[in-house]
């Protein structure tokens, strides 16, 4: 039984109360995939398990503070925190000085990229709170952000792909590439918009300046 199976089953058993508690350890490093314990949890809302409005809610809720425990830890134990075990697995001294001088460059592009790199997210936020640059209000405005747009995306894959787990095994390996091209359509749409409002301003100001006879 693959790991998608299992979570289908432990989550249509228990209920909401077992997703939250699998995104949370998610956060900490268990070994349980993110995107795939959404995806479970679309599933069984598809299922008739759970409202799926309502999983989505709960899932936004569950990755959010998980993501803000991380951030709390780094920020609270600073330099310590890497000597945990559990820490020290996912960040490195090594990978916290590449991640350091990542955050140095890009600093809030970070933060909201990081919640669609599986292999960074915990790194990230962990670092963001270690450098105390970041306010806690900073990284919930970019980390919500990118969360509002991935946990739906994931959610509702599992919804509709809930009666044909071949279809939805294929679209979960492509799903990070999906992602990404959401958000270059996003990106194009308000780099357009963003263009179009700095020409009519130009427009406007033209007018205005305008000499009267």
């Amino acid at each position: 039984m693959d790991l998608l199976t299992q979570l289908v089953t432990f989550f249509a058993e228990h209920g909401y109360v077992a997703v939250l508690l699998a995104l949370l350890l998610c956060s900490i490093g268990a070994p349980i995939p993110e995107d795939v314990t959404l995806v479970a949890g679309g599933v069984i809302a598809g299922l008739g398990y759970a409202n799926v409005y309502a999983m989505i809610a709960l899932t936004l809720f569950g990755v959010l503070a998980g993501d803000l425990t991380m951030f709390a830890l780094g920020h609270h134990f600073g330099v310590r925190l890497l000597r945990w075990r559990p820490v020290a697995r996912v960040l490195t001294p090594e990978r916290y000085a590449s991640v350091q001088r990542r955050f140095e460059r890009q600093g809030n592009r970070l933060l909201f990229v990081a919640r669609f790199l599986p292999g960074m997210r915990t790194a990230v936020f962990i670092t963001a709170g270690l450098t105390h640059r970041v306010s806690v209000w900073r990284f919930l405005l970019f980390d919500g952000a990118a969360a509002l747009i991935s946990v739906p995306v994931w959610v509702y894959l599992g919804y509709l792909g809930a009666d044909n787990h071949e279809w939805l095994v294929t679209w979960i390996h492509r799903g990070q590439t999906g992602l990404w091209i959401v958000l270059g359509v996003l990106a194009v749409i308000i780099g357009v918009y963003w263009w179009r409002r700095r020409q009519h301003r130009a427009q406007h100001n033209d007018t205005g300046n305008h000499p009267v006879n």
